[in-house]
């Protein structure tokens, strides 16, 4: 393959670097592997910097394609991204499991949101009036025809609403994938952290590494999830603002004599605590999700397995009987107004791809795409030009862009 070399290439002498490549792609989660792989089938030459490729909150997230029931009031701007990519998961996925013979585990199974009691139903109510609002497709259901659809519900669930639209992956498949394409598409991994950004002449430039190596590169890509803000020598003004939320994920095993458990994945929000229940072909059974302002710590408590087993239990009564098979935690990267950071900085050479928040999985497609023609092209396509990372700045035009956000 045929590899170019965009305008700014460093001309300095790269044996003194331990390699040179067009796109250097600092984080080897779901993120960066989606954005190297699509960078290289553009003919860049490209390289992931990461001590653990194919880490990252992806192997802890649930994998929801949720782009309806995930609709929040004043994320209206965020929805025209996650719909885009949405719409992108069956030929993307497709195409990965062509390209590397792996099964993805993505299902258009939909999604039954349920309220418990009256309150969470007036909650409800107010969100499918917004899904309307929106033109999205959802139907409302009593809670008689929600038992109906799924036997295992709680007697008390007093309603919900029916989105077929949204569908579910296995994040784990689809970045052991991501990891098997960007081999054969010939991108190099470096299994060690990058340490510091390399400017040279106002342009990034690289990065060192924390085995003492320097990598160099036309082109540098921060994808590094929660982490994204802590890269040491990019400039303060160019530096993310993105921030870990932890959240702590149950994985249960439903034995053939109970299957199937649920047909579709089950959400519901429980005395003002959001919880999940999505099932897998493979007769596993996620139960998710804390969300915690707690920094970086990423310890599974025993408070937030009791919280998520509780809720859930109340949902579905019956999953007590299941047995709990594993329990992690991972980070979040949230920025300021939960929608993720796209593109060129003001820093000539250096773009971003972080701060998707809830969205990392959802929004993979539609991200690997829009950085790879960033990327070629210097300028983000319509649809992600409200995702810039330059919204953050002090301008007047960049406090009216986050303002759409609030």
């Amino acid at each position: 393959m045929s590899r170019t070399h965009p305008p700014g290439h460093p001309s300095g002498d790269p044996s003194r670097a331990k390699s040179v490549s067009d796109v250097l792609v600092v984080g080897g989660g779901i993120i960066g592997l989606v954005t190297a792989w699509r960078a290289a089938q553009r003919g860049f030459g490209v390289a992931v910097v990461d001590p653990e490729p194919g880490g990252g909150a992806a192997r802890v997230a649930a994998g929801m394609l949720a782009a309806v029931t995930e609709l929040h009031h004043g994320e209206q701007t965020l929805l025209g991204l996650n719909l885009a990519s949405a719409r992108r998961y069956p030929r993307f996925a497709a195409e990965l499991t062509e390209a590397t013979g792996r099964d993805l585990g993505y299902r258009r199974c939909g999604t039954l949101a349920v309220a418990l009691d009256a309150d969470d139903r007036a909650l409800l109510r107010e969100l499918h009036i917004l899904q309307r609002r929106s033109g999205l497709d959802s139907e409302w259901l009593s809670g008689r025809e929600c038992r109906r659809l799924e036997p295992m519900l709680a007697p008390g669930v007093r309603g919900g609403l029916r989105v077929d639209g949204d569908h579910q992956i296995d994040p784990r498949r689809l970045t052991d994938a991501l990891l098997t394409a960007c081999e054969r598409a010939g991108v190099v991994f470096h299994r060690t952290r990058a340490e510091r950004l390399t400017v040279v002449r106002e342009r990034a430039a690289g990065v060192t590494t924390a085995d003492g190596g320097a990598l160099a590169a036309g082109q540098v890509v921060l994808a590094a999830g929660s982490l994204s803000g802590r890269l040491a020598g990019v400039p303060d003004a160019v530096l993310p603002p993105v921030r870990p939320v932890k959240g702590q994920v149950l994985r249960l095993t439903v034995p053939p004599r109970y299957a199937p458990f649920l047909s579709r994945t089950v959400r519901a929000v429980v005395r003002g605590s959001h919880v999940y229940l999505v099932p897998r072909e493979n007769g596993e059974l996620v139960v998710g999700a804390t969300s915690e302002e707690l920094g970086w710590d990423t310890t599974v408590t025993a408070g937030g397995v009791y919280e998520l087993l509780r809720d859930a239990h109340e949902l579905a009564p019956g999953i007590t009987e299941l047995p709990l098979t594993e329990t992690r935690a991972g980070l979040r990267p949230a920025s300021p107004d939960n929608a993720p950071l796209l593109g060129p900085t003001a820093l000539e050479g250096l773009s971003l791809a972080t701060g998707h928040y809830r969205n990392g999985v959802l929004l993979t497609p539609v991200t690997g795409d829009v950085l790879a023609h960033s990327l070629a092209t210097g300028e983000l396509p319509e649809e992600a030009r409200a995702f810039t990372p330059l919204r953050f700045g002090t301008g007047a035009e960049s406090a009216q862009t986050t303002e759409r956000f609030v």
